[in-house]
């Protein structure tokens, strides 16, 4: 079997050639697609390759990849970005699978390791992800009577681990991406609504969150007449963040009512005790970071029922052992509750340290 290393690149000079080391040797065509950089990644991608491509960058990575594709002519295609790297192991594992690759075998799946704990917008340290994907698919005829195509791809899990290595947060590029595709089509599919919520609420900045609102309101209405239980409570989850920074407590408590709302998320605590905390009311916020952290599951952010959260009741009971009303307190009492405070605090801040999530089962979707 052929394979074909298809990537679509931009100012990636820092890391291009950690990535290309790692599979250069494996791959019998390197294609690189620059979108427009202006540092030496051209230059590198050159001294591996002679395919590479300019492409005009027009928002949209699905249009880049299919751009990159089309110049493949392997038997399969290997899609990878700059960040990634495979170890001596795993080069020796995808040197087996290249030899032993039945070609039956339409997608092979192999695991992402993100070796960032609190990444921007990942929640899992381990997923796994379609990565070589076959050029060329062959249809076939099946079922002895009534006889369909078979349109159900052949995906091999295989053990392999790509190690993904970030360099920085990207979202602000994204969010640039998802709000040309709202202006353009006034509407994102439940899959893109899915991870512009997760992004918007694990790294997205004041603006960028200000200018989602409206359209979040609008997605909710709607998702609430399809019937939509999950997006609609990662939205209201969102929208209590929104309301929480622009200090809107009147629609904190009109979306905090929502029927979707009524078993609330480990996000939902966290923004109501994020609001409390603003209010210095620390005795409230200390509860609903309590139950972020004990008695609910979180939806978009999986730290938000993990470190996040036992962080902030830590912040909230440190805040409690300095407040004026403790030290109004008789010396005696006053010294025992700081003491049972500043305790409980600790326990909380090592219980944040301690803390990992659980791993995605490997064959479960994020």
């Amino acid at each position: 079997m052929k394979f074909s290393l298809c990537m679509i690149v931009k100012n990636e000079a820092a890391i291009l050639r950690n990535c290309l080391d790692s599979l250069c040797d494996i791959m019998d065509e390197i294609i690189i697609v620059d979108t427009g950089s202006d540092d030496d990644t051209k230059a590198i991608a050159q001294s591996y390759t002679p395919d590479v491509y300019d492409y005009a960058w027009h928002d949209d990575f699905a249009a880049a990849r299919n751009f990159a594709f089309s110049k493949a002519t392997g038997d399969y295609i290997y899609s990878a970005d700059a960040d990634e790297v495979l170890d001596e192991e795993n080069r020796t594992k995808l040197k087996a699978l290249k030899r032993a690759l039945l070609p039956e075998v339409e997608i092979v799946q192999m695991i992402y390791v993100t070796e960032q704990l609190n990444h921007p917008t990942e929640n899992f340290v381990r997923d796994r992800r379609p990565k070589l994907f076959k050029r060329l698919r062959t249809f076939t005829w099946i079922e002895p009577i009534h006889e369909t195509i078979n349109t159900s791809p052949v995906v091999f899990d295989s053990d392999i681990e790509i190690f993904h290595r970030p360099q920085g947060n990207h979202s602000s590029r994204d969010f640039h991406v998802f709000e040309k595709v709202i202006e353009e089509k006034g509407a994102l599919s439940d899959r893109l609504l899915g991870m512009y919520l997760r992004e918007l609420y694990k790294a997205g900045e004041e603006r960028a969150l200000e200018r989602a609102k409206p359209f979040l309101e609008q997605a909710y209405v709607d998702r609430q007449q399809k019937e939509n239980v999950d997006l609609c409570r990662r939205i209201i989850a969102v929208l209590l963040k929104i309301y929480r920074q622009m200090d809107d407590p009147v629609n904190m408590l009109k979306i905090s009512l929502c029927e979707e709302a009524t078993v609330p998320s480990a996000e939902m605590c966290m923004e109501l005790g994020y609001f409390f905390m603003k209010k210095e009311d620390f005795e409230e916020a200390a509860t609903w970071f309590g139950r972020a952290a004990f008695d609910c599951e979180s939806e978009i952010d999986i730290a938000s029922s993990g470190t996040s959260a036992l962080m902030a009741l830590a912040l909230s009971y440190r805040k409690l052992a300095r407040s004026p009303k403790l030290r109004a307190l008789p010396e005696k009492d006053y010294e025992l509750e700081h003491t049972r405070l500043t305790e409980k605090a600790t326990e909380y801040e090592r219980m944040a340290r301690n803390w990992r999530p659980a791993e995605l089962p490997l064959d479960a979707e994020e």
